[in-house]
């Protein structure tokens, strides 16, 4: 099978130098997948399958443009980047990650959390450039603290262990309760979560309900001085609404692992691409940019995922999926 493998990443490499992909004849290429791509006749013609991961955006425009496609697997859980109505009309298979990293995610978000609330970054920038104020670094001690974590699934689950393996008093709200939980975490109602919780974390998938889960009326009903993180979905925060409350005060912090509308770039000299964009996203790029600046805020580039073990995970499953399907079955098969 010919497949074009986009978001290209150099922590994949290995996985592929130390497995033999002998049925496919694979085309690596660094840059996502979207409307502005530059394929030759050929690749659109002769292509089989497509592996992104969700910096790329297939819309029905770009999958059309392929003449013999016959899947599409997603190097993630999330799939709302690709038109998964076109695909089923058009007998495309669409395949996921369902369960990759998930300790790789809760160990990140323990690290971010920790960063975030000792005030590690301005600590080590402050003598990067040998202007240190330790009134600026004091922080506070997590035993005192109430964290609120908001999806008690997998990864969710395995940061409320560890956080209440370090003393940490633990609020879980969850649709679904899991037993192991029940002897370290309190669970309760979101309006409870967000009004007692110090610190809150997103652990929640994206769809059409929990777009913007955090909104202004979200952090209206957090207590002031409240860490925000989220290593879920960019999706999940209005982003102007969390700026509004940064400059406020009403957040303390945030560290953000994901942002909406990732699939547009930002900063230094290279400016968001209209064509493939919209208004909205390009509001989120500019306040995510004013973001940056802020010495309370951790932003880092969706790699909370990222370790060796949880990258070679991700791969396997994926290519395992594609060759399942060529046996005629459907493992993580979304459509």
């Amino acid at each position: 099978m010919k497949m074009l493998l986009f978001d290209f990443r150099e922590s994949e490499r290995e996985f592929f130098e130390k497995n033999d992909f002998k049925d496919f004849e694979i085309t690596f290429i660094e840059e996502p997948l979207n409307e502005m791509s530059q394929l030759s006749e050929e690749q659109l013609r002769d292509t089989d399958v497509i592996s992104v991961f969700i910096n790329s955006s297939l819309s029905e425009e770009v999958i059309s443009k392929f003449k013999n496609l016959r899947i599409i697997a997603t190097r993630s859980t999330g799939y709302n980047h690709i038109d998964v109505k076109y695909c089923t009309q058009h007998n495309i298979a669409v395949f996921n990650v369902e369960h990759y990293g998930h300790t790789a995610v809760a160990q990140y978000t323990i690290g971010v959390m920790i960063a975030i609330v000792r005030n590690l970054f301005p600590a080590y920038f402050g003598m990067q450039k040998d202007l240190i104020n330790y009134a600026e670094y004091e922080g506070r001690d997590l035993t005192t603290m109430k964290l609120g974590i908001i999806g008690g699934g997998a990864i969710g689950g395995g940061v409320a262990q560890i956080a209440a393996s370090m003393g940490m008093k633990v609020l879980v709200y969850s649709y679904k309760k899991s037993e192991e939980l029940n002897d370290i975490v309190e669970f309760v109602e979101l309006d409870e979560l967000l009004k007692e919780s110090d610190i809150i974390s997103l652990h929640i998938p994206y769809t059409t309900d929990t777009y913007h889960f955090f909104n202004a009326e979200a952090f209206n009903k957090m207590k002031d001085g409240v860490y925000i993180i989220n290593t879920a979905r960019g999706e999940l925060i209005d982003v102007v609404a969390l700026y509004e409350n940064l400059v406020s005060g009403k957040i303390k912090g945030a560290a953000l692992d994901v942002l909406e509308c990732e699939n547009v770039t930002f900063g230094g000299d290279i400016l968001p691409d209209i064509k493939s964009s919209n208004s909205k996203c390009l509001t989120n790029a500019l306040v995510t940019e004013k973001l940056m600046g802020f010495s309370n805020v951790i932003l880092t580039p969706h790699i909370a995922y990222n370790t060796k073990e949880a990258v070679s995970t991700l791969l396997e499953t994926s290519f395992n999926s594609i060759k399942d399907y060529a046996k005629g079955m459907n493992t993580n098969r979304v459509c």
